[in-house]
């Protein structure tokens, strides 16, 4: 179970997050190394829903700089998890 618990870092609660929920998907920030099966099976165990199809999208950091230091944010991967029909409330109820 532990596996699971750090494979979903966090929900993702924005405006496009929103819209997406009315069509029974749920959006997750996950670790860039998570496959989509690892990340199906650990929303199903966790949660004991019915996922349908997983898509994901890799984002890269950005190059920041503060004066004269040079830095970069961390690259970051999201998760558009697609539930079973009923299965989207009871699991944006549980978040």
């Amino acid at each position: 179970m532990g596996s699971e618990l750090k494979l979903l870092q966090t929900p993702l609660i924005t405006e496009k997050g929103t819209l997406v929920a009315e069509h029974g998907q749920v959006v997750f920030k996950v670790p860039t190394h998570a496959t989509k099966f690892e990340i199906r099976r650990a929303v199903e165990k966790l949660f004991s829903v019915k996922v349908t199809a997983v898509r994901t999208a890799n984002f890269l950091g950005k190059k920041k700089r503060a004066g004269k230091i040079l830095g970069k944010r961390p690259a970051w991967k999201k998760a558009y998890i697609t539930l079973a029909d009923g299965n989207a409330a009871e699991l944006l109820e549980k978040i």
